[in-house]
């Protein structure tokens, strides 16, 4: 079958309710629209993950004689054109006796996050896991002569986390043919044919993670740089190892396979309407550990940004970067401490919820729903106690999603005091009927200094009011933080 026929083929099948999993080029499995969304609703209903980038650049941590890299750590090889052997030789340093696959998921458990995808290998071709393909990996090349991803693994399951692989199909600057992005190779020890690396290193390895570490959720391609269809069609069959299997949108430059796109570093001002999409973002600026990187984002900034995006139908993949000892900085650790708090209080407005009904917002927030509910995540309190929701539905109650159970440790006796008295409302709140929509009357002070959540319930469908239809370009509210460097 030809790409041209095979194209049509995909779009007669996409309009008649049908998605193809691309299991093979010339025989694409078709599954009903009912067969996705079981596939994908787990996914949906998770909202946030944890993206791990660890590796053997964990070492140089951005420092390459002397010169710290002005770019993200895990490129350190290619931007500074490191000689194969040169940066091979970091493996016998890299030799991390504190990593705790325990410690790592109980972290992610404490976030509030539901999934974790980690670097399987990464574009300098080195793999972090025990590969019985190529020596080139943590097993076989350092004094550590652990499986992290085994371990990971088991921890997973232990506690009931799901796990996802990161694997660069086509870029690797170690392995001779694999592919280089800006300007290609600088050593002639890369040379050679990249079907060869693609039947040779590639394929074999992802088959060995699809099928050594049990159950794999996500599957993460990145940077298809040189992925002719021939190529991409090599890598299809293996998703019949892993039937459940959802992967990114990366593996082929047209991005014609895939369940889900993948904004890097930003927040779609409207989401992406009728597709899955999940924004992989960095705590601070580099994806990959550098040790003098520390240009954490805030607590609040992190934590609106999930809400943004679970506000638009998405889900936030938030990356760690361990250091060469195999621990996570603690302020990146501490930062998700804290959303995980928020989380334990305000799950229930996360976690399988939709996207906003709301074209725009007039107050400074955003919203998600469920039936019979909207969820309105208030970022800046009303200074007269009044909160417009542009709703035109019969009212059922409303009410403080945290109640008076919420306020924070360190809270001021004005918050404390208006939680006692929630308490003793039962947590309600007066609702008023308004040209606009319906008013709801709140406490003087916000019991959540970020984000706090006023739950309206709701008879039906939301009916939006004019003030609440204009583009979703122009709902208010914080822009997404965070840089330019690709993953």
């Amino acid at each position: 079958m030809n790409m041209r026929l095979l194209n049509i083929l995909i779009a007669v099948l996409a309009f008649g309710g049908f998605t193809l999993r691309g299991e093979d080029m010339t025989q694409p499995q078709a599954e009903t629209r009912e067969q996705r969304d079981a596939r994908m609703k787990w996914w949906r209903e998770a909202r946030f993950g944890m993206f791990i980038h660890w590796g053997v650049y964990s070492v140089p941590a951005g420092v390459w004689k002397g010169q710290e890299s002005k770019h993200i750590g895990e490129w350190l090889m290619l931007d500074d054109k490191i000689p194969v052997d040169e940066y091979a030789a970091l493996t016998k340093q890299f030799n991390p006796t504190n990593f705790s696959a325990e410690t790592i998921v109980r972290t992610a458990k404490a976030a509030g996050m539901n999934y974790i995808v980690i670097t399987a290998k990464h574009h300098d071709g080195f793999a972090m896991f025990h590969s019985k393909v190529d020596p080139y990996n943590i097993y076989d090349a350092t004094p550590f002569k652990r499986d992290p991803l085994a371990e990971l693994a088991a921890a997973c399951r232990k506690h009931g986390m799901k796990l996802g692989f990161y694997y660069s199909q086509a870029q690797d600057w170690h392995h001779p043919g694999g592919a280089a992005a800006k300007g290609g190779h600088w050593d002639k020890a890369q040379d050679g044919s990249m079907d060869d690396y693609i039947d040779k290193i590639a394929v074999p390895q992802v088959r060995e993670i699809l099928t050594r570490y049990g159950d794999v959720a996500e599957l993460w391609w990145d940077t298809p740089v040189d992925m002719t269809p021939e190529r991409v069609a090599k890598f299809l069959p293996l998703l019949k190892l892993q039937p459940h299997l959802i992967m990114n949108n990366r593996l082929d430059k047209a991005k014609a396979y895939g369940d889900f796109s993948t904004p890097e570093q930003k927040i779609p001002e409207t989401g992406i309407p009728g597709k899955d999409w999940e924004a992989c973002m960095t705590i601070n600026t580099t994806w990959g550990y550098k040790s003098f990187d520390h240009n954490f984002k805030s607590t609040k900034t992190l934590l609106q940004n999930l809400i943004d995006i679970a506000s638009k139908g998405g889900n936030y993949l938030l990356n760690v970067g361990p250091d060469a000892t195999g621990v996570i900085p603690e302020p990146e650790v501490e930062r998700l401490r804290e959303m995980g708090e928020w989380l334990k209080v305000n799950g229930e407005a996360m976690y399988g919820t939709s996207a906003s009904p709301f074209g725009k917002l007039p107050f400074k927030g955003r919203c998600t729903q469920r039936p019979g509910k909207l969820y309105l995540h208030v970022f800046e309190w009303p200074a007269d106690g009044r909160l417009l929701v542009p709703v035109a539905n019969k009212v059922k109650g409303a009410y403080l999603l945290a109640g008076w159970q919420s306020g924070l440790a360190a809270a001021s006796t004005e918050v404390k005091g208006a939680q006692r008295l929630l308490a003793g409302l039962g947590g309600t709140l007066k609702v008023e009927s308004d040209p606009q929509g319906k008013v709801i009357i709140l406490p003087q002070t916000a019991p959540h200094p970020i984000a706090t959540v006023v739950v309206l319930k709701i008879q039906g469908t939301p009916e939006v009011t004019e003030a609440g239809k204009a583009t979703p370009a122009a709902q208010v509210g914080e822009k997404a933080s965070g840089g330019k460097a690709k993953s």
